[in-house]
């Protein structure tokens, strides 16, 4: 069941692959290095989970979600920048909600707020982070006085 609609639209993603691999003798330096390879070579999402490991190892769950296509690029990246000698890894399929993107003006300027949509309502709302915090920054005032800002003018609608 492949979906053919354009990527905005509501839809259940079935090309999906969940990947991951156990690391207990690698640095927190390489793991950032892998974490922008493994993005820079098109995984949707990659993170980090600290777990413990046979006799007791404190290590690290690397875990990936990547289009079906980019399997063979992220073992590459994993076998060669990573120390596991394995990469577990399965389909998987995920609900994309509808997104669409507005504008929402505050006394600083615009911010972009990135809406969810299930079906056809507004499930979701999320103020775009980088904009918010170059205007907190810029501003001289406390990141959470943008988000309050931009909640006010949404009327207050989380969600």
């Amino acid at each position: 069941m492949t979906n053919q609609r354009p990527p905005d639209q509501e839809h259940i993603d079935d090309q999906m692959v969940k990947m991951e691999v156990n690391l207990d003798d690698i640095s927190g330096e390489w793991l950032g290095y892998v974490m922008e390879l493994l993005f820079e070579a098109g995984a949707n999402d990659v993170y980090y989970t600290p777990i413990f490991m046979k006799k007791n190892r404190p290590g690290v769950l690397l875990q990936l979600l990547c289009s079906s296509g980019s399997v063979e690029k992220m073992k590459d990246i994993l076998f060669t920048e990573t120390t596991t000698l394995g990469v577990r890894y399965y389909p998987l399929m995920v609900h994309r909600l509808e997104r669409a993107f507005i504008k929402v003006e505050t006394p600083w300027g615009p911010v972009t707020v990135k809406e969810g949509s299930h079906n056809g309502e507004t499930v979701q709302r999320a103020p775009e982070f980088d904009e918010c915090r170059r205007i907190a920054e810029e501003q001289g005032i406390p990141l959470k006085r943008v988000y309050e800002e931009v909640w006010k003018r949404l009327g207050g609608k989380y969600g």
